[in-house]
C-alpha cells in the first residue's frame, strides 16, 4: 500500500511539474476577432501565444487540420488542408510556424499530451515534405487542454482533434 501510494504521489508531482512547465512557457491572450460577425454568431477568440519570446497567433489563410479518434495518421482529409497551408507558406517563405497539437477529452493527460505531440510532429514532417524547412517550425502539444468546442460528443470531440498552425507575430 505504502509503494502505491509514493508512485501515486511520484505522478501527481511529475504532472505538476509538466503543467507548471507548459503554463511558463506560453503565454495566451483571448482578443475577439474583428468586429462584423454575422447576427446571432458567437464570436470565435483570436489566441496568441508568447514562446521562448516569440509571439503566435492564429490566422484565417492557415486551417486546422483534422484527426480521427487515436491517431496521428494523416488523413485524406487533413492532407487536403496542409496542401493548402503548405501552399501558402512556400508563398511566404519569411513566415515561422507553431504546430500545436490537439486531443479530444477522452483519455489521460499524459497521453493526451504524448498524442498531441505526435499529431503536431506528424504535420511538421508533412510540411517538410511539401518544401518547409524545419528551422521555420516549432511543435508544442496541448493534450486535451484547449479545447475549441466543450460539448461532450463526437461532434464536439472531433473538432477538438486537431492541429493548430500558428504564424509569428
Amino acid at each position: 500500500m505504502r509503494k502505491n501510494l509514493t508512485a501515486r504521489k511520484y505522478w501527481v508531482v511529475m504532472i505538476l511539474i509538466l503543467g507548471l512547465t507548459l503554463f511558463a512557457c506560453n503565454k495566451k491572450v483571448v482578443k475577439p476577432e474583428a468586429a462584423g460577425t454575422a447576427a446571432g454568431a458567437a464570436e470565435t477568440p483570436k489566441v496568441e501565444l508568447e514562446i521562448k519570446g516569440k509571439t503566435f497567433s492564429q490566422t484565417m489563410e492557415l486551417g486546422n487540420v483534422p484527426f480521427d479518434f487515436d491517431s496521428y495518421e494523416i488523413s485524406p482529409a487533413a492532407r487536403e488542408v496542409l496542401i493548402k497551408n503548405g501552399e501558402w507558406l512556400q508563398e511566404n517563405p519569411d513566415k515561422e510556424i507553431l504546430i500545436a497539437g490537439h486531443c479530444d477529452e477522452r483519455g489521460t493527460v499524459e497521453y493526451n499530451l504524448a498524442l498531441g505531440d505526435k499529431r503536431a510532429k506528424a504535420v511538421r514532417d508533412y510540411y517538410y515534405r511539401l518544401g518547409i524547412k524545419y528551422e521555420r517550425m516549432a511543435t508544442i502539444s496541448y493534450g486535451k487542454e484547449k479545447p475549441l468546442d466543450l460539448g461532450h460528443d463526437e461532434e464536439a470531440w472531433a473538432k477538438n482533434r486537431r492541429t493548430e498552425t500558428l504564424l509569428k507575430k
